[in-house]
Order: structure tokens, then C-alpha cells, then sequence
């Protein structure tokens, strides 16, 4: 995160880290996920995430084992040497989205299986039936978010599009 304007840099991670920890994700992997999006190259290894974020090593290890759980980056080897970068996608939000079946496949099968099995607890049952429910629909709703989200990228990469402020 060295350079010229890395007080900038700084305070994006610092921020974008603080708001994503504010919405549950952890801190460390929070402010891992910013630095590597404020990285120009997207690239980040080990050793520079933890010397930028002043973080320990296994700090590191546990902040990128969750982000590559989620699927916002991925790891590859630096070629010619045994280390590890961090690389985090444009598009990571996207990539990310992509792979919610694979996420919520599990909690989905858990679900489905408590709303069959708990028949003596009719308000938990249907609790649980509606927690399926909602997921269920939450898969399909994402489909087509995804559909659309790829249309207005191309909309704004042709520039026929206006990026959306809030």
C-alpha cells in the first residue's frame, strides 16, 4: 500500500474495511479485501498485505482463506518463486454472486431437511419452511440479477450507460 498516494490508500481500506465489518464480515479479511481492491494491479502477496494492513502472517492466512471462501479473490502462484498472490477480480461483487448456489446449497439441504423432519414443533417448522422459502427465492431473484448486472456493464464499458451514484 506504499506510494504516492497511499495515505488515500490508506484511508479507503480503512473505511471500505470498517463498513464491510460493520455488516458482519470479519475486520481482517474486511480490510484484506480493500487492500487488493485499491492494489492497482488487483495483485497482493502475502508479505505486502500483511506489511500494508501491519498485520501478523497467519493474520493474512485466515483473512484470505475466508475472502477465497466467498469467492471475492483467488490465489495463484508468483510465477518463478513459491509464493503466493492474492488476486482480487473487477469485477469481484459479481464473481461473487455467481457462486451463491455453492453457498447456500448446504444451508438449503439443512433446511429442507429440518422442515420435513421437525413435525412435532408446527411453529418451527414453519420457521424453517419459510427460511427455505426465502432462500429458494433469493437463488432465482440473484439469476436474474446477475442477467441484468452484466447488461449494464456492457452498457457502461460501450458507453451507452451511466454509472449509478448513491
Amino acid at each position: 500500500m506504499a506510494g504516492p498516494d497511499s495515505s488515500d490508500v490508506v484511508r479507503f481500506v480503512d473505511r471500505l474495511g470498517g463498513a464491510l465489518a460493520s455488516a458482519g464480515m470479519p475486520l481482517q479479511p474486511s480490510r484484506a479485501f480493500a487492500a487488493l481492491l485499491a492494489a492497482e494491479s488487483g495483485r497482493l502477496t502475502s508479505a505486502e498485505l500483511a506489511e500494508g494492513l501491519e498485520i501478523s502472517p497467519s493474520a493474512v492466512s485466515g483473512a484470505v482463506g475466508y475472502l477465497s471462501q466467498l469467492g471475492l479473490i483467488r490465489r495463484e502462484r508468483q510465477r518463478g518463486t513459491r509464493r503466493d498472490v492474492y488476486i482480487v477480480a473487477d469485477d469481484a461483487w459479481h464473481d461473487m454472486m455467481l457462486n451463491t448456489d455453492q453457498i447456500y446449497a448446504p444451508i438449503v439441504a439443512a433446511l429442507a431437511d429440518g422442515a420435513e423432519s421437525i413435525t412435532q414443533r408446527p411453529h418451527a417448522q414453519a420457521r424453517i419452511a419459510l427460511s427455505l422459502e426465502f432462500l429458494r427465492f433469493v437463488s432465482v431473484e440473484v439469476s436474474g440479477i446477475v442477467e441484468r448486472w452484466e447488461a449494464h456493464r456492457k452498457a457502461l464499458e460501450d458507453g451507452t450507460a451511466r454509472a449509478e451514484t448513491a
